[in-house]
């Protein structure tokens, strides 16, 4: 089977040619890590120096591609180690604004090279688009075919298990092919959102169906309504909302999604079983969730129902009335029954330990407020807003599995958006610069990231930055300008391994090779283009899930030495497992950073 040809030319960029992997050779102690996508004329541009021995620089330079110096000498500011790295030095190279490329020359050391240009962003919130294709279940297009057709038989309800349900549609989460309606009601809402707020970010190249062929709607339209679609079919009935399709007995099998020959008691390839938010803990097994209510999920269903209503009212009403009422019904059931829907867990004790829901209220209370425009859906916008003006992991060390779940609360934005009073509004801006002061007063190191590395740390970069982004709308205010840059450049290269975080993106860049993925090893990491891996963690987590292994001697094992760890490889599921949601949430920021290119304020 050949490699999909759906991703729009505009997604990956050819102004920019194909560069040498590092200006170093291999065995150097010192690398400079730069945003290998790019930087924006503009905006600042800052280079990290990771050494693994004590370096004491003082001075650099950057030179054109003809090796004539254009800035500098310019001082190497030491700054805090990070993990591996025991000498930190920032290179600070805003003062560089004409468009080029560029390298970076450091007393002997020389970085890979430095693009600046305008359009550094354009067509790359597009590119995760593709990614999210190649994980839709239904009809498939990266693989022309229609998988997970016969999902599902109800199970763990209290008078209805056994009944079957057709809920095919959505997307895997990860490289399983479990699916949860809690990430996938977010990775919708996210890509309404961006293009709500920046469509001319987005282009149209693809059908409905993901094959090539425009169809008249900007492609993360189709994309979102692809998860509308599913999440109508896990909300069937006012009082029955479903909660995610498959457990952990996918596992044993290591099949491509087309030949997903998973058993659950049904026949190998049969039915998966679905399971219902009860507000009751859940479990089939030896382990058990701790759920007590339905106001997590349902709040996030409701949100993305009703910002997809007021998106789609124009572009077909009938659609846009079904949403509008399933809005309804869905915060209705929230707030009859508060409290977190978590995922089940099966075989293994992992799941989805989500334990905050006013914020995922709090954003429903304010889409439906937009939609129908009733006083009393902004004052309890307001209410939950307040019950959580800050997103809990900010300014904690570590945190559960998907413990405070959206990473950022769109919900004060969309508030402030709506609230007419300037106090609400100033208020909900207060609660954002709360949580950045937290973050930001653990960006002390050299290359200013203050999230706790847990699983899924890139998840928490992006939100970190989303969420900086949010308050400078808000408010004009840049004092946290530095850091939300700080955390786009680590995405895309600038930390301790030099990786892009997304697969080729850029095409040129050192991105991951070896993700944990069958659809990788079986077909080619070509066909993962656009897919945000989990990132980094603590390694002292790596060191204690189970079943987790390298398969291939570790190339980045002398930048793993120290807290944070992360590995390219098949074997390791905890950092280079491509994610659904991360994807879908990343969407947003790279929409705005692509949109607001030729601003001087875009960054």
């Amino acid at each position: 089977m050949t490699a999909p040809s759906f991703v729009a030319a505009a997604t990956i960029l050819a102004a920019a040619c194909v560069a040498p992997r590092t200006g170093t050779r291999p065995e150097a102690a010192s690398r400079i890590r730069v945003n290998q996508l790019g930087y924006l004329p503009e905006g600042g541009k800052v280079a990290v120096v990771c050494s693994l021995e004590p370096r004491a620089f003082r001075k650099f330079v950057v030179v054109d591609e003809r090796g004539r110096r254009v800035l500098g000498p310019l001082p190497a500011e030491p700054a805090e180690p990070f993990a591996a790295c025991t000498s930190v030095h920032r290179l600070d190279f805003s003062a560089l604004r004409r468009e080029g490329r560029y390298r970076i020359v450091l007393e002997g050391v020389t970085s890979p090279w430095v693009r600046v240009d305008r359009v550094a962003y354009t067509g790359t919130a597009d590119t995760l688009l593709r990614y999210l294709r190649q994980q839709r279940s239904g009809f498939n297009p990266a693989f022309q075919d229609s998988v997970h057709t016969r999902d599902g038989i109800l199970v763990d309800h209290p008078t209805r298990a056994g009944e079957f349900i057709p809920v095919s549609g959505g997307w895997h989460d990860a490289a399983d092919y479990l699916q949860y309606g809690t990430t996938s009601a977010h990775a919708t809402f996210m890509m309404l959102m961006a293009y709500r707020d920046h469509p001319l970010a987005f282009v149209d190249v693809v059908g409905a169906d993901g094959l090539p062929g425009a169809n008249g709607v900007p492609d993360i339209l189709d994309e979102a309504r692809h998860g509308l679609e599913w999440l109508l079919k896990m909300y069937p009935e006012d009082d029955l909302l479903l909660n995610q399709i498959g457990d952990d007995r996918d596992h044993r099998y290591w099949d491509l999604p087309s030949q997903d020959s998973s058993d659950y008691g049904w026949g190998h390839g049969g039915p998966r079983p679905v399971y219902p938010c009860t507000g009751k803990p859940q479990g089939l097994f030896g382990h058990r969730n701790r759920s007590t209510g339905l106001a997590s999920t349902a709040g996030k269903y409701a949100a993305a129902f009703a910002l997809g209503a007021q998106l789609f009212a124009e572009r077909d009403p009938t659609f846009a009335r079904v949403l509008r009422e399933k809005a309804h019904a869905a915060y209705a059931l929230g707030r009859a029954n508060p409290g977190v829907c978590q995922t089940a867990p099966a075989m293994a004790p992992y799941f989805y330990e989500e334990d905050n829901w006013a914020d995922d209220m709090e954003l429903a209370a304010a889409e439906l407020y937009a939609l129908a425009g009733e006083e009393r859906y902004l004052e309890e916008a307001l209410e939950y807003a307040g019950m959580e003006p800050v997103t809990p992991w900010m300014g904690e060390d570590t945190a559960r599995h998907y413990q405070w779940y959206p990473w950022h609360n769109n919900g004060h934005y969309e508030t402030w958006r709506r609230a007419a009073r300037e106090d609400a509004r100033a208020e909900m801006a207060r609660y954002y610069r709360r949580g950045l002061e937290a973050v930001a007063a653990r960006t002390r190191n050299g290359f200013r990231v203050g999230v706790p590395f847990i699983w899924c740390s890139n998840n928490l970069i992006a939100s970190f930055a989303t969420q900086a982004l949010f308050y400078r709308t808000m408010t004009g205010d840049t004092t946290y300008l530095g850091v939300e840059t700080a955390a786009v450049d680590w995405l895309f290269g600038v930390n301790p391994w030099g990786v892009s975080m997304v697969i080729g993106l850029p095409q040129w860049g050192t991105t991951p090779r070896d993700p944990h993925s069958v659809v990788a090893k079986e077909l080619g990491v070509h066909w993962l283009v656009g897919g945000l891996v989990d990132g980094p963690v603590y390694a002292s987590i790596f060191r204690n899930l189970r079943g987790i292994r390298l398969f291939e001697p570790d190339e980045y094992a002398r930048f793993n030495t120290g807290l944070v760890v992360y590995h390219d490889d098949l074997g390791d599921y905890a950092t280079n497992e491509p994610i659904m949601d991360g994807t879908a949430n990343l969407t947003y920021l790279l929409a705005a950073l692509s949109a607001d290119a030729s601003s001087p304020a875009s960054r």
